[in-house]
């Protein structure tokens, strides 16, 4: 944990659990127009105002990924590795240190359906694809299987990469998705 802890600290606000979620908003045009209001609240932060979500949370992956692309030099920090854990959205904000982290948790009981699904679809992939990944390793390292473990780390890292430029489309006002065929075509 001690590499996970030098490297936020190094990286600082660039890198500042799914069991929990958020309860699941109405649809925004006929909630009392808490969506006008909450998008004018948004207004000059971080928070995107046609989404309502944050790139923020994504330094949450940000700081595995990093990690993971890590292991294939240096095989040791698989242990580092393994300590991550998935946060939901709500979990992420509440222990952010940023300015901004109590308006990102109220603005997400606002986010529209068409974002927030394909979102929530997009990070549920990114957490398996975590795991997926992690357990391979750990199996490659088990049977010295360095080369191997190299070309996973590698390979893998770039596909969660991948998910999370689907997630950070997403939070800029896409609603497009990975299905499975595709990531499953990424890993050939």
């Amino acid at each position: 944990m001690q590499i996970i802890e030098r490297l936020g600290r190094l990286n600082g606000a660039l890198f500042k659990s799914m069991n929990k979620t958020a309860p699941t908003p109405s649809d925004p045009a006929s909630a009392d127009d808490g969506f006008p209001a909450m998008q004018q609240k948004v207004k000059g932060t971080n928070i995107d105002e046609t989404t309502l979500l944050a790139t923020d949370y994504l330094n949450h992956f940000n700081e595995i990924v990093m990690l993971l692309e890590m292991v294939a030099d240096m095989p040791e920090i698989l242990d580092d590795v393994k300590e991550w854990q998935p946060k939901s959205y709500i979990d992420h904000f509440a222990a952010s240190t940023i300015a901004e982290k109590d308006l990102a948790i109220e603005a997400y009981d606002f986010v529209p359906a068409i974002y927030r699904e394909p979102f929530e679809q997009t990070v549920e992939q990114i957490n398996s694809m975590i795991t997926s990944t992690v357990e391979r390793l750990e199996k490659n390292l088990a049977a010295g299987e360095m080369d191997v473990l190299q070309a996973n780390a590698q390979t893998r890292s770039r596909l969660i990469q991948r998910l999370m430029d689907t997630a950070s489309a997403i939070i800029h006002g896409s609603a497009k998705t990975m299905d499975q065929s595709e990531i499953d075509n990424l890993m050939g």
